[in-house]
């Protein structure tokens, strides 16, 4: 097996384990279902969040359309 043979390796963003990049790693960049299951929570809970302003709802009345 040469060198570039040898799959790329990141670290699961939950515990830190390094994860193979590979067809076969069913969860990358997470080392498990439970590390990805974490993360999606920390979504969820707004743990996490991406910096910026909030955009501007084109109907801000209160109103959503969604639920009418």
């Amino acid at each position: 097996m040469s060198s570039s043979d040898q799959p790329f390796f990141v670290k699961c963003p939950v515990c830190r384990h390094l994860v193979p990049w590979t067809a076969e790693q069913e969860f990358k960049p997470f080392c498990s279902e439970r590390c990805r299951l974490i993360d999606l929570g920390e979504w969820v809970m707004e743990e996490k969040r991406i910096p910026g302003e909030p955009l501007e709802q084109e109907n801000d009345d209160g109103d959503d359309p969604f639920f009418q």
